[in-house]
Formats: C-alpha cells, sequence, structure tokens
C-alpha cells in the first residue's frame, strides 16, 4: 500500500458518500458517510482517497467542459456521454443553497444554465445531471479550498473512464444504468472488470449499505482500484501536466494505466 496507511474509492450516493476502504491488502469494507469530512475523518491522516466527483472549478470554460473532461471523453464510444461537462466556478456557486420543490430546482437550473452560456466559449448551459452534482462538488470543493493539502491525497478520477483503463482500453459495452435503473447486464460486465483485478470479494459480495446503490457501490469499487494504482505511483493525471484553478486546486481526472492482455480478459 506503499505510504499511504489505508485506501478509498469514493462515490456520491442518495444517502451521502459511499467508500469503499481498504485499510489493509486484500481487506474491503464499504460504509456510506453522510458528509465527504466525516469519510475523512474515518481514515488515517496519510490514507489516499480517489473520488467520483469533480475538484477544480475554472472561472471560465472553452469547450465541452472541463480540459480534464475533454482529455478522457475520446474513446469511450457510447459511454462518454457519461462525462458530463462541468461548467465555470461561478455557475456551480450560484446553485447553492437548499433545494425543496422541483419548481425550485427547475428555476435554479435555467437561471444557472443563463450564466453558464455567459461564461463558455461556444456558449453551452447545463446538463440537468451535472446540476445535480453541484451541492456534493461545492461540499469537497469548500474542504479542499480550506485546506489545500488535501487535494495531493484527494484525487479525482471517473469512473467510465477507469473501466475503459481497467478492461484493456475498451470502454464498457453497457450502459449500468438506464432511466435511472440499473441494468443488469452492465452492471454484471463491470463487476467481471474488478473481479479481474483482485478487489476484495466482500466489497462485491456483502450486504449494500443502506442510502446507496448498486451502481454506486461499483462506482465507489472502481475509484479504488483507481487509488491502488495512484498509490504505486502509476495512475496519471488528465490532461498532464495537470491544470490548476483559481485557488490552486488541481483539474485534473487521474486514471490507470491501461490493463495489460491477461488482465483485461
Amino acid at each position: 500500500m506503499s505510504a499511504f496507511r489505508a485506501l478509498a474509492g469514493v462515490d456520491g450516493c442518495p444517502a451521502g458518500w459511499v467508500a469503499a476502504i481498504e485499510r489493509r491488502p486484500g481487506e474491503g469494507e464499504l460504509e456510506v458517510f453522510p458528509r465527504f469530512e466525516t469519510l475523512l475523518a474515518d481514515l488515517p491522516g496519510d490514507a489516499l482517497v480517489v473520488v467520483d466527483m469533480p475538484i477544480g472549478l475554472p472561472e471560465r470554460i472553452s469547450g465541452h467542459g472541463r480540459g480534464a473532461e475533454q482529455a478522457v471523453r475520446e474513446g469511450l464510444g457510447a459511454r462518454r456521454s457519461s462525462i458530463f461537462a462541468i461548467p465555470a466556478r461561478a455557475v456551480v456557486e450560484a446553485a447553492a443553497g437548499p433545494r425543496r420543490a422541483m419548481a425550485e430546482l427547475a428555476i435554479a437550473h435555467a437561471r444557472v444554465s443563463t450564466l453558464a452560456r455567459a461564461l463558455s466559449n461556444p456558449p453551452r448551459g447545463v446538463s440537468r445531471q451535472g446540476f445535480m452534482l453541484f451541492p456534493k462538488i461545492l461540499e469537497l470543493d469548500t474542504l479542499l479550498r480550506a485546506d489545500p493539502a488535501l487535494s495531493e491525497r484527494v484525487l479525482e478520477s471517473h469512473p467510465e473512464a477507469a473501466f475503459a483503463r481497467l478492461n484493456g482500453g475498451a470502454a464498457m459495452a453497457h450502459p449500468k444504468k438506464r432511466k435511472g435503473i440499473g441494468e443488469a447486464p452492465g452492471l454484471e460486465e463491470r463487476r467481471a472488470v474488478l473481479r479481474r483485478h483482485d478487489l476484495p470479494p466482500a466489497l462485491l459480495g456483502a450486504p449494500r449499505p443502506r442510502g446507496a446503490g448498486e451502481d454506486d457501490r461499483i462506482d465507489a469499487c472502481a475509484m479504488l482500484l483507481v487509488a491502488r494504482s495512484a498509490a504505486r505511483g502509476e495512475a496519471r493525471p488528465c490532461p498532464e501536466p495537470l491544470e490548476r484553478d483559481a485557488h490552486g486546486l488541481p483539474v485534473a481526472i487521474w486514471l490507470p494505466p491501461c490493463a495489460s492482455r491477461d488482465k483485461s480478459g
């Protein structure tokens, strides 16, 4: 596990954050935490955490999303649409605050889309899926801005891009969800990739924690494999050299190298 006393792969979930944690090689546990700071407090102070959530927000956007999203989207085929284009910092911050009724959500989405078009070239609004990530993006952003040193061991990745690398460079053939509902072929396709990379069996076989979907579990496990790669010094940022936003936070998606043919099956 290199210099890190624990590794964690994290994904957002309805109850907060679901983490696949490896405190000792080959031993895994799956837990749900209501806040990211609670998750960090549960881990050793030198744990390496890889999270499926954008880190680093540019002041303006040129192209389809941040440079990190543009760098990893190519080569994912039908799965490329899973990498949402995250807008400029002011757009994400404009959506801060409690959300209640669906009507309020629709008004807020329309408002931030207008701002996003003004801060992007070519002008581009905000997808509904990306918009729903804003509270968790801001939660993580607030922690990292308060303690910039955390960004050395809290890294961003993306499950679909990671699965393609773990699968020898081939993107997943099936979606993991369709219209918000898990798709059995896609979920099993991803489980097979995880098993080939010696994921602790308990992470996939144990009962799923309340408040996390099966797709959340699988994505957290993929992030754990990226954390393993990063701990070995093998994972690299995309783009490289990585970019930084105006607050010094990295704007990069970390990915492992493509698995060898014997790993990719």
